[in-house]
């Protein structure tokens, strides 16, 4: 008895050690614990239950990825022009209007040929342009600096961005390069920032978009949310918890946070046993499917208010061509396709394609108890800075 007591007791230490090891080789360790208190919020979309899909891709959009020759990186800028309305352009959401692509253009990376390629798809209605930024070692002073030209560049000379409707100010969204919003790394490198938000708030920000970032350790333990978070100079990652919208009032300092869907996905797993993460990541190998849609809907990202209001914010780098031919090609024709096939039998569900402007209006708006229709407060609180032309 002895003997096979203490086998017993070997496999599960054995068990233990190896389950923890998974955790902490892809990064789980940082938010397993939050995604298990929190099982009672997900459950799966039933038929018929009203329900407002607001689909946002942010997109990574670096045309100069991998380091590609100059006519290379133009010819990513080129094809996503030509081809995004021609691929793309005869699907319709429930309000009538086509897909939406928001653009998180890299400050470093700036080349003006391709901001204007992708300016004239968002001004015939196709998408927005944000900003994007890697850096490393940085500081207040000279992100501040670098921030306020980059924003004045896209307002200036393309029409971008957005303003606020009553006092005319520039307001601009925001992804971090290599996810280290906040000096999030645990080696301390591509930010050096600690108080990033705060500089992000005081320069025109009006929400971040780079969550989740898991299998990345930068992946806070908060998840599944939408939520404003305070910076401290004195302390890394102060955006790892936050005062969730609806939920309490919104700090004077605090910077909105808009991120998508994080779980695990026990319908496919790894070795049959450990279940696959799904981090709403849109790439080459990992196109957006039914099930996918079905995963991010459980998620239930919502604001108190409006729990008929699915907020599901997708990433993906949409510039280099293997993602492109995913995002341009079959596989996201295939789940537009599908989007309006479930409109069409299902008469809870409605699905509308926003940017992340207008997805923070739309959190705006829901904070705000709006009740009235998705269309009317897209410009809730910001409107875009650019002429848009016809579809």
């Amino acid at each position: 008895m002895l003997w096979c007591f203490l086998a017993v007791l070997i496999v599960l230490i054995a068990s233990c050690v190896c389950f923890f090891y998974i955790l902490r080789r892809r990064s789980m360790d940082r938010w397993i614990v939050p995604y298990l208190m929190h099982v009672g919020k997900r459950r799966w979309r039933r038929f018929g239950e009203p329900t407002h899909l607001l689909l946002c891709i942010a997109d990574h959009y670096e045309p100069c990825l991998g380091k590609p020759g100059t006519e290379v990186a133009q010819a990513r800028a080129n094809r996503w022009l030509k081809e995004y309305p021609e691929r793309l352009g005869r699907f319709r959401d429930s309000d009538g209007r086509p897909p939406r692509h928001t653009f998180f253009y890299p400050i470093e990376e700036y080349v003006p040929a391709h901001v204007d390629a992708i300016a004239r798809l968002c001004r015939a209605g196709y998408g927005e342009i944000e900003v994007h930024l890697h850096h490393d070692s940085d500081t207040p002073e000279n992100l501040r600096n670098t921030l306020v030209e980059y924003r004045e560049l896209l307002a200036r000379q393309y029409g971008m961005l957005s303003r606020h409707k009553t006092t005319g100010e520039l307001a601009y969204g925001f992804i971090h390069g290599n996810w280290a919003l906040n000096n999030s790394r645990p080696d301390g490198r591509w930010c050096g920032v600690n108080n990033e938000t705060e500089v992000l708030r005081a320069t025109g920000c009006y929400a971040d978009f780079t969550l989740p970032s898991a299998p990345s350790p930068t992946q806070t333990k908060k998840i599944n949310s939408i939520y404003r978070a305070c910076s401290s100079p004195d302390r890394p990652k102060c955006h790892d918890a936050g005062i969730d919208v609806g939920r309490g009032p919104a700090p004077s300092n605090s910077l909105l946070l808009i991120q998508g869907p994080l779980l695990l996905n026990w319908q496919q797993r790894k070795f049959g046993l450990v279940p696959r993460v799904e981090n709403a990541c849109l790439q080459a190998n990992h196109p957006p499917t039914a099930e996918r849609l079905s995963l991010w809907l459980k998620a239930r990202i919502h604001v108190p208010s409006r729990p008929d209001w699915f907020f599901v914010k997708l990433h993906t780098h949409g510039a280099n061509e293997e993602n492109a031919d995913m995002i341009l090609g079959q596989p996201m024709q295939r789940f537009h396709q599908h989007l309006a096939d479930l409109a069409h039998t299902d008469p809870g569900f409605q699905f509308h394609y926003v940017s992340a402007r207008e997805m923070y209006n739309l959190v705006r708006a829901a904070e705000s108890g709006w009740q009235g229709p998705i269309a009317e407060a897209l410009d809730f609180e910001l409107v875009w800075n650019a002429r848009r032309l016809a579809y």
